[in-house]
């Protein structure tokens, strides 16, 4: 299948400050990706260049097209939500329905409509009159409602509480994920997007840590729940991460451990959380040695 994605040697430059670093991904079709990273670690600047907001240096094709030479035409295809949910709070949301229709060649109205009887929010509210998780729910709708191929997403649920956040992700996957069309999200809630991702894009300090599905991650990365008294044995086997669990602790390796050191825990599934401290911390403020 024709990648929605591909990146090879993408760099980005605030004047001196590198925001990217290097990126080499693909994202193919039907794929829901989890971009994840520390506040600064690159993660918006990755989205406007993918978007065409940012001229960048290497190659960067999204759905065949360089974004930056060819945003407007690339528009047609991508639906983008940024970090705020921005609506004019005069409008009624029918009105923003109808603003859409002619504004954008493959909206449809009539799906907005029905993904908008989802939420709680009316077509003849105001938006000065919904919460911020209503609003969401609306730019969602409109999104949403655009026959696109891909959809970026840059922290969508932020502030919002967890009833709206699910609500959310529901739509989401629910209407708008068909197994063609790839979802890019960022996002902080790591525990609750988890089990809706195929793969998962890391960024830290602008390079990217790791670009996996989340099989290949199982397979890859070996977590061993032990006792307190084998710790020094784990140790020395230099896992990436050792950390605590319920009824003891655990320690992560990339790849199989020792037969030796294997035989001395339990293996566990390792959480995106457990692999995103592992791979994006620093010493000083993760220490690899449980306290």
């Amino acid at each position: 299948m024709t990648a929605l994605i591909e990146a090879q040697g993408l760099t980005l430059h605030y004047g001196r400050k590198q925001a990217l670093d290097d990126l080499a991904f693909t994202v193919q079709p039907g794929r829901v990706v989890g971009l994840l990273g520390h506040n600064g670690a690159g993660k918006t600047s990755l989205m406007k260049a993918l978007v065409g907001l940012h001229a960048a240096e290497g190659r960067l094709q999204v759905l065949g097209r360089d974004p930056y030479r060819d945003r407007v035409a690339l528009l047609d295809d991508l639906a983008y939500i940024p970090d705020v949910a921005i609506l004019p709070r005069w409008a009624k949301v029918s009105q923003l329905v109808t603003l859409m229709a002619g504004l954008h060649p493959r909206f449809s109205a009539e799906r907005a409509r029905t993904l908008l009887r989802r939420t709680s929010v009316g077509l003849g509210d105001t938006v000065k009159n919904l919460s911020k998780g209503m609003v969401v729910q609306v730019h969602l709708a409109l999104v949403a409602a655009i026959d696109a191929k891909l959809m970026i997403l840059d922290e969508p649920t932020l502030g919002l509480d967890v009833l709206s956040r699910k609500a959310f992700y529901e739509m989401l996957i629910d209407e708008w994920c068909d197994g063609q069309r790839s979802v890019l999200i960022s996002t902080h809630q790591v525990e609750e997007i988890e089990t809706l991702l195929s793969d998962v894009l890391m960024l830290n300090e602008g390079k990217l840590v790791l670009s996996l599905s989340l099989e290949d991650i199982d397979r890859r990365f070996v977590a061993l729940g032990h006792d307190p008294a084998v710790a020094d044995t784990m140790a020395a086997a230099h896992p990436l991460l050792r950390y605590r669990v319920q009824g003891g602790n655990a320690a992560l390796f990339d790849g199989a451990p020792p037969p030796e050191v294997a035989a001395l825990g339990q293996r566990l599934r390792p959480s995106l959380v457990d692999l995103f401290v592992a791979l994006t911390r620093r010493p000083e403020i993760n220490p690899s040695q449980p306290q």
